[in-house]
């Protein structure tokens, strides 16, 4: 049977995963839209699944949600108690009002607050992995106040390990020099500038995982896949048998053994095709190719 695991393990400090996980942004719905909430029974089903093919790290966020449905929630519901070998990451930073959906960003001091809303609506004693996700207006700015105040949370025992997202070199070594970072999440994927294929070489170096988001949406970010394929994409993709998404996973686990990706998914036949990607190897000629394409 098709395994989360044919694409190998990484560790996320002293926790080991396989580098096929599952992200939950799309379980309740359209999550950045507010609107087109799915049937809870069907993410329940894909999430119960994704363990049976062997997913083991999950990313999810307390601001996932869609009307009513979160998916702190559904992880709960579907999966508590949860399997010994199983890692949920979440974030904080950004929040949501649940009545209004409205976006707002924590102060420091308002982060021990989305700790703890992601202990209690997850059901958990201790978060695994929460990233420090930076504002797209602080790419440039110090994260020293906002890290540090997670650290001090992960001193008191909130939080096992820390990561950071949507964050450059600069702040990647500012945050090192505070506490221990365990991953990166930033947005990567097929024609991503210099730059984020230098931060991803940089965490191989330094033994940090590099989680890479939208790498099968691409352009198309939070409203899903590209609709205009590139077409060597599509060609690579016939001559292995496999989908186009299939093509952009397998490019981007083989950036790195440091590579962890995370497709996010509410359906059954996408889920095992995901995972089933892990399985992809493609030739030089082929990675040749599609290094050499753009956004």
């Amino acid at each position: 049977m098709t395994s989360a695991a044919s694409a190998g393990t990484w560790r996320l400090g002293d926790l080991t995963v396989n580098r096929i996980g599952f992200g939950a942004m799309r379980l309740p719905g359209r999550v950045a839209f507010g609107s087109d909430k799915r049937d809870p029974k069907q993410a329940i089903a894909v999430l119960r699944r994704a363990i049976e093919l062997g997913v083991n790290h999950i990313d999810t966020a307390a601001f996932y949600f869609t009307g009513d449905l979160a998916a702190n929630d559904l992880i709960a519901r579907a999966l508590a108690p949860y399997p010994d070998d199983l890692v949920i990451a979440t974030k904080v930073w950004p929040g949501r009002s649940r009545v209004t959906g409205d976006w707002w960003w924590a102060k420091p001091a308002q982060l021990r607050e989305q700790v703890e809303q992601n202990l209690r609506t997850l059901g958990r004693d201790r978060l695994d992995v929460v990233n420090l996700r930076v504002p797209g207006s602080r790419r440039n700015g110090s994260i020293a106040e906002h890290f540090g105040a997670l650290a001090e949370l992960r001193d008191a025992g909130l939080i096992r390990h820390l990561g950071v997202s949507n964050v450059t070199t600069a702040q990647l070594a500012e945050a090192q020099a505070i506490a221990p970072v365990v991953c990166v999440q930033n947005a990567f994927g097929i024609g991503s500038p210099a730059e984020e294929r230098e931060l991803l070489r940089a965490c191989g170096e330094q033994g940090i995982a590099y989680v890479p988001f939208f790498a099968i949406a691409g352009t198309g970010r939070e409203s899903g896949a590209v609709t205009g394929e590139h077409e060597a994409v599509e060609e690579i993709a016939r001559a292995h048998g496999a989908s186009p998404a299939q093509v952009r996973l397998a490019w981007t686990l083989a950036q790195g053994h440091n590579v962890l990706a995370i497709p996010g998914t509410g359906d059954l036949g996408h889920l095992a095709e995901n995972v089933a990607a892990g399985e992809l190897r493609l030739s030089g000629a082929d990675l040749a190719r599609l290094n050499a394409l753009g956004g």
